[in-house]
């Protein structure tokens, strides 16, 4: 197990968001894996947090067990495969600063789309489409795969429909409940479920589950505006941070 107190100083608060995101807020999670990309190989936190996310993944499952979309599930789950294939490809054959680069982007990316998101003013809710739903999904599973940022994506095909919160909730539940159990063997494969890394997960499993839990009293009555605001500014200045170690870590093997 991890021992090492900077990287809990870490990791504590990237499971609480974790959890949050798990029970509703979704989107908080992404500041999770940059939050351990900052103390830990990238493939490692993802392999740490990947047994964590299965337990908040039984939780939420249950909380949202009536109240998903079905029809959307059906269309983004083939593409999710696609994408956890290629991720698990990527991962085996690209340096952690390539890794580094890719999270960071992605996090930066998305608080900028969120914010020309929210000035677009609101249009009219959209419907699922097997299309759509076959892109996002294998961008979904392969940004899940690499650094548990599955996130964005996701969002970016589901806001749009407008669906009630507990509705899109439970979909993201269930939908990234089964991402996460699908690869979790892939990560056995690359060896990164050793011993150190499933006691370290074991340790923050408590945590895990009361933030899940939070999350799920919280999302049926918190208005969560200045809370996401709050996360957006640290999800960019964090994705900045890890551009900047990627490029340095690039430029050191060059």
């Amino acid at each position: 197990m991890i021992t090492d107190w900077v990287f809990y100083a870490f990791a504590v608060p990237a499971v609480i968001l974790v959890g949050l995101g798990k029970g509703g807020f979704s989107g908080l999670g992404l500041l999770s894996f940059p939050l351990m990309a900052l103390v830990a190989p990238p493939i490692q936190a993802a392999a740490i947090i990947l047994p964590i996310l299965m337990v908040q993944d039984v939780v939420g499952v249950w909380a949202f067990r009536r109240e998903f979309s079905g029809e959307n599930l059906k269309l983004m789950v083939p593409g999710a495969l696609l994408g956890l294939l290629a991720g698990y490809l990527f991962a085996r054959t690209v340096s952690s600063a390539i890794i580094l680069l890719l999270v960071g982007l992605i996090s930066t990316l998305f608080v900028v789309y969120s914010l020309l998101g929210a000035r677009r003013g609101r249009a009219g809710p959209t419907f699922p489409a097997r299309g759509p739903a076959t892109l996002w999904g294998v961008v979904c599973g392969f940004t899940s795969f690499i650094a548990n940022a599955g996130g964005p994506p996701f969002q970016v095909y589901m806001l749009p429909q407008k669906l009630p919160p507990k509705i899109y909730a439970g979909t993201a539940a269930v939908f990234f409940a089964l991402v996460n159990y699908l690869k979790f063997p892939a990560f056995v494969h690359l060896g990164q479920m050793n011993q150190q890394n499933l006691l370290t997960s074991a340790a923050l499993f408590p945590l895990a589950v009361v933030a899940v839990s939070a999350g799920i009293w919280l999302v049926r009555r918190v208005p969560a505006d200045k809370f996401y605001a709050i996360i957006h500014a640290l999800t960019f200045i964090v994705g900045l941070k890890l551009i900047w170690d990627g490029a340095v870590q690039l430029i050191s093997q060059a």
